[in-house]
């Protein structure tokens, strides 16, 4: 049986296509991203700006005959932080639905959280318990459980949001950055309040396109290779060294970074702000990286929704 998964999110649209064997074995047939920056804008003005739209629709298109030519039978497609915010979301949906010939969900940040979580986790060969540190571009999630959560939260924090609504110049201003950590620094004492139990994990696991590029760019890869980044340690002190190079660089000095896609430059210093302030909160000196993430946890859902 072949299954697919869409996870529509504020700065990216991600597709994973799996094969799922006879004996629950599951083998990754296409894994693909693309960045259309749905959530535009979104911080705002609550609305989706039509150009966001449209890039976001082409590529579902794509997605469709990917998903077709490789033959999944069943597919679930989400939506998270900016379509959440957005007062116009279905401006957005039933587009989306014609463009991909799937209803699109929209999830909560605990729904989120939760398929995040068992995506990074599942055959983990880490101890437990865990922390999945989940950084979007509208929000990030944190969950902490072993076998399922045992606690989560999503936070309005992420990669794009911090840079829409704090980093204005080129590189960002000192004070800029300041109001930017103070900012995420108070939505993470809420976390700590929210979600107890995060002093006492054994293995943070951060996902998602901040953490990977921050990883690729400590790695100096002259070009994404997900076997390099997947269960790379990213340490506190690589990740305080690469904010530092980050935050002081010019966008046009910036971009020249090995591991650094072209359609991050403007954002990776928002997402490098949380995530370095994440690591300095819950002080956290190591953090496992994973290439699972929400997507195989949706492929998994629709498996244990099929044997329950």
């Amino acid at each position: 049986m072949r299954l697919a998964a869409v996870d529509i999110g504020t700065n990216s649209v991600r597709l994973l296509v799996a094969e799922v064997g006879t004996d629950g074995s599951v083998r990754t047939l296409d894994r693909r991203m693309r960045i259309t920056r749905l959530g535009q804008g979104v911080d705002a003005s609550r609305l989706l700006a039509p150009e966001a739209i449209e890039r976001t629709l082409g590529v579902l298109r794509e997605y469709r005959q990917v998903i077709a030519e490789l033959g999944a039978v069943h597919v679930r497609a989400t939506a998270t932080s900016a379509a959440r915010d957005a007062l116009n979301r279905d401006d957005f949906f039933g587009p989306g639905r014609e463009a991909l010939g799937v209803e699109l969900e929209l999830l909560a940040g605990e729904e989120e959280a939760a398929l995040s979580f068992l995506g990074a986790t599942n055959d983990l060969d880490e101890p437990g318990p865990y922390l999945v540190v989940d950084i979007g571009g509208g929000s990030t999630e944190f969950v902490v459980g072993t076998t399922e959560p045992t606690g989560l939260v999503s936070v309005d924090i992420g990669c794009v949001r911090i840079t829409e609504k704090f980093l204005h110049s080129d590189p960002p201003a000192p004070e800029e950055l300041s109001q930017a950590v103070s900012v995420v620094r108070d939505h993470l004492a809420d976390v700590s309040r929210t979600v107890p139990g995060i002093a006492d994990v054994a293995t943070v696991i951060g996902l998602a396109g901040t953490v990977t590029t921050i990883a690729a760019i400590d790695l100096g890869l002259p070009a994404y290779d997900p076997e390099q980044i997947h269960h790379f340690r990213l340490s506190r002190e690589a990740v305080e060294d690469v904010f530092r190079t980050l935050a002081t660089e010019s966008a046009e000095h910036r971009r020249h970074n090995p591991g650094l896609e072209a359609e991050r430059v403007d954002v990776i210093v928002g997402g490098a702000v949380v995530l370095a302030s994440v690591m300095r909160a819950f002080e956290i000196k190591e953090m496992l990286v994973s290439e699972s993430d929400i997507l195989d946890g949706l492929i998994l859902s629709q498996i244990i929704s099929r044997n329950p």
